[in-house]
């Protein structure tokens, strides 16, 4: 194991783990395993008005589901713990310290109504107002206060402290994935570090947390590209040595238009966590309630803008630890493909172990293991979730309801004469076996002058219902001879 190869995971407590997040959590993993490191999972909680009950265990639980383990968590501890940034309050409070007397924050005393005022006034002149060098000399902050002032302000406890950003230069960082990023310190605010409540924001709190873990690469969403610039200020003012970055393009819409929200997986049908979850009395399905397989998923989140080399399409996820590279990631966002992952899905069930399917099964019809394994042989190749199974093959346990659309399609005069004939077919011949019952079959059919193409559909509506099913062949051999007569019995009884 190479200790210096440390990666973490840093969602915040606010919500479920959405696909972007476990997207994240996937890419920092792959990276982590392909380079012998290890995986850190930090729970991001400063901002406690925002912190929603349950957030975390389903943070934590939908990584296990995916098969996502890290090696240091809040729950599997470490060397370097706490991994809640709520525990670490005293950690912060010394480092703000070491900023402030460095010059390199002050305390801001401005209120709501102070700072609203200067936002309306900037925006009547055509300006935007940035609290920064431009005007910080004249706002209410202990930059512009003596000693005596300051000390009665800050007995009132009622300030934060806010990062001093440099006057007109230009920040320079590397990105993994963008190449050399630059921003103006004319554009960057004097962000606040520490809020009123004595609990720092994510700024300095992120920071602090990544170099006293040794965080090695900072992999993260793209919507923290702009929050850049400035943790590289705070590293440079801190001495602190600056990781790796790189930060992920947006999962978009599946119209490629916007960012991928959850109202986009009620509207369009699909999930957007992997497992379920309830807000206002609302249950969100997950992926895994959905029938999809963590394999799939993790498959198929891949792609949601890494390019591989080659034109492989499925994969384990030790060949995805093997190829992946943070090199090969794109800028642009990627479209969400519904399709495209339950394309992979049914990819995933076709090479699953067959006992491990059969459990699915077990489940699901509510039957024995060895009933489960003969059905799973039937229903593996037409099976594209792993949930909904009893519905979609209940003919498989009881007679089925016929669909009066198929019955509709296959009723003419030959209907009654073609199912004599194949129930006569069945009842002349004690034994079948599966390796020459359709030799045998065809050739009754064609002693009789009917053609396969006339007599399957008639079949298939006796045995499954409607139009549709497994192999007819493969089914019979379920089924079984005289199951099989009943069906077709049953069809001759319907159509007279």
């Amino acid at each position: 194991m190479n200790k210096k190869i440390r990666l973490r995971f840093a969602p915040s407590p606010t919500g479920p783990l959405h696909i972007g997040g476990l997207r994240t959590a996937l890419f920092n993993y792959l990276i982590v395993k392909k380079m012998k490191g290890r995986l850190v999972l930090r729970i991001e909680d400063t901002d406690q008005n925002r912190l929603v009950k349950g957030s975390q265990s389903h943070i934590e639980d939908s990584l296990e589901w995916a098969g996502i383990k890290c090696d240091e968590s809040p729950k599997e501890g470490g060397d370097y713990g706490p991994y809640k940034q709520s525990e670490r309050k005293e950690i912060y409070s010394k480092y703000i310290e070491i900023l402030i007397k460095k010059g390199a924050a002050y305390y801001a005393f401005d209120t709501k109504e102070e700072l609203d005022s200067h936002r309306k006034n900037h925006e009547l002149k055509g300006k935007t107002f940035i609290y920064n060098f431009h005007n910080r000399h004249k706002l209410n902050n202990s930059l512009n206060l003596d000693k005596e002032e300051l000390k009665k302000k800050l007995d009132q406890k009622s300030y934060v402290i806010r990062f001093k950003t440099k006057e007109n230069c230009t920040v320079k960082c590397r990105d993994l994935i963008r190449g050399e990023v630059s921003v103006s310190t004319k554009e960057i605010d004097d962000k606040i570090l520490f809020k009123s409540d004595g609990m720092p924001t994510y700024h300095l709190a992120n920071v602090v947390d990544d170099h006293l873990m040794e965080i090695s690469h900072v992999i993260r969403g793209e919507e923290w590209l702009p929050s850049l610039a400035l943790h590289v200020l705070l590293y440079e003012a801190l001495d602190f040595k600056k990781p790796h970055f790189a930060h992920l393009p947006l999962i978009l819409k599946p119209s490629g238009k916007g960012k991928l929200s959850k109202r986009d997986g009620v509207t369009f049908g699909f999930p957007i966590y992997p497992l379920s979850w309830k807000e206002n009395n609302t249950i969100y399905r997950g992926f895994n309630e959905e029938g999809y397989l963590p394999e799939a998923v993790n498959n198929y989140i891949a792609f949601l803008g890494w390019n591989n080399t080659d034109e492989k399409e499925v994969y384990t996820i030790k060949e995805l630890i093997n190829d992946f590279s943070i090199n090969d990631v794109n800028i642009s966002g990627a479209k969400f493909d519904p399709e495209k992952l339950i394309w992979l899905n049914f990819q995933h069930i076709q090479v699953m172990d067959e006992q491990d399917l059969s459990k699915i099964i077990s489940k699901e019809m509510e039957t024995e293991a060895e009933d489960a394994l003969k059905m799973s042989r039937i229903i593996k190749p037409r099976l594209k979730k792993v949930t909904g199974i009893k519905q979609a093959f209940s003919y498989l346990m009881e007679k089925p309801i016929i669909d009066q659309k198929s019955l509709s399609k296959i009723t003419n005069e030959e209907t009654k004469n073609i199912l004599v004939i194949i129930s006569n077919f069945f009842i002349a011949n004690k034994k079948v076996t599966n390796s020459d019952l359709k030799s045998k079959m065809f050739s009754e059919l064609s002693n009789n002058k009917i053609k396969p193409a006339k007599a399957m559909p008639i079949i298939r509506v006796a045995l499954v219902g409607k139009l549709e099913g497994p192999n007819l062949f493969d089914l019979i051999n379920y089924l079984g001879k005289d199951e099989t007569i009943e069906r077709l019995s049953l069809l001759q009884e319907i159509i007279r």
